[in-house]
């Protein structure tokens, strides 16, 4: 349809419903004499006669009352959904997509978010758990979630989460047919499960520091996962050592269903951070979110 005939449209819908070209014209911001050429316009184009002219009224023929049926409400359902779309930007309203690792997901986003939900009902988020290092803008999430160290520096980094430490962990069992080991590089005689990057189609790195000292052992052993869950049972089942965040393993390690190595070895670091493109304007959906998270952080 062209643009012509859609405008002329909703000025014949407007002085159908006014019955009058004073009143239309002056509810378009349009003059009468201009009002006036359009519908004649609108008729000639479409062979019909719309509109009973008279010196004091205007009113639809069959033609135009069919017409009025037809247009009326379509125009009507968008200035409401144009009215809708106006508040989004005064009220919290609409979709939210996150990629974020499990871990993330579980310990940080859900807690804030079942908390936050209820109170914003108009609002609705979305959560991609995954461990690979997802192009945000290519695939059109609103934000992600990484380790702060691993943001990229084009990106609104803020940090909802405290710094972390990783934890080297084993059963009792392994331990007593496996001596602990003293430092990093023994893990590379110890039975290991790994957790799996699946966009490298590799697995992570055990990183360690002490005293200025960095260490990066790449370990072996007969199981691997993306998921840190599966990686606690794995260990908890004498399948080898996990390395899995601090607070993962408090829990097993206080009842003594597990027990700690290299400790030493594993200083704090960055926690989750929330991230977006430097050139988005957050939404007010989105802005509720962040500062939930922030106070978090």
């Amino acid at each position: 349809m062209a643009r012509e005939t859609l405008t002329d449209l909703l000025a014949f819908a407007t002085v159908a419903q006014e019955g009058s070209f004073t009143r239309a014209a002056k509810r378009l911001g349009v003059t009468q004499s201009a009002l006036s050429h359009a519908m004649t316009g609108l008729e000639a184009r479409l062979g019909l006669h719309l509109l009973n002219r008279s010196t004091r009224s205007v009113s639809p023929t069959e033609a135009g009352e069919r017409l009025l049926r037809i247009v009326a409400p379509q125009f009507e359902q968008i200035g409401v959904e144009l009215t809708a779309l106006t508040e989004m930007r005064h009220r919290p309203a609409g979709r939210i997509r996150i990629t974020a690792p499990e871990h993330a997901a579980e310990t940080v986003l859900w807690p804030v978010l079942r908390d936050l939900l209820p109170a914003y009902p108009e609002i609705t988020v979305e959560i991609e758990t995954s461990q690979a290092r997802t192009n945000i803008v290519a695939e059109r999430f609103d934000a992600g979630v990484r380790i702060g160290e691993h943001v990229e520096r084009d990106m609104v980094a803020m940090r909802i989460a405290p710094p972390m430490r990783m934890a080297v962990v084993g059963t009792p069992a392994y331990f007593a047919a496996s001596p602990p080991p003293a430092r990093p590089e023994d893990l590379t005689r110890h039975r290991c499960i790994n957790l799996g990057r699946p966009s490298r189609g590799d697995v992570f790195p055990w990183e360690f520091e002490r005293a200025g000292e960095t260490v990066a052992v790449r370990v072996e052993g007969q199981l691997g996962f993306t998921s840190l869950r599966l990686i606690l049972s794995a260990a908890l089942a004498d399948f080898g050592l996990a390395y899995l965040p601090e607070e993962e393993v408090r829990t097993e390690v206080a009842q003594g269903r597990l027990v700690r190595v290299l400790a030493e070895w594993c200083a704090p670091f960055p926690g989750y951070h929330l991230y977006y493109p430097s050139r988005r304007q957050p939404t007010p959906a989105f802005t509720v979110l962040m500062e939930a998270l922030r106070h978090r952080g």
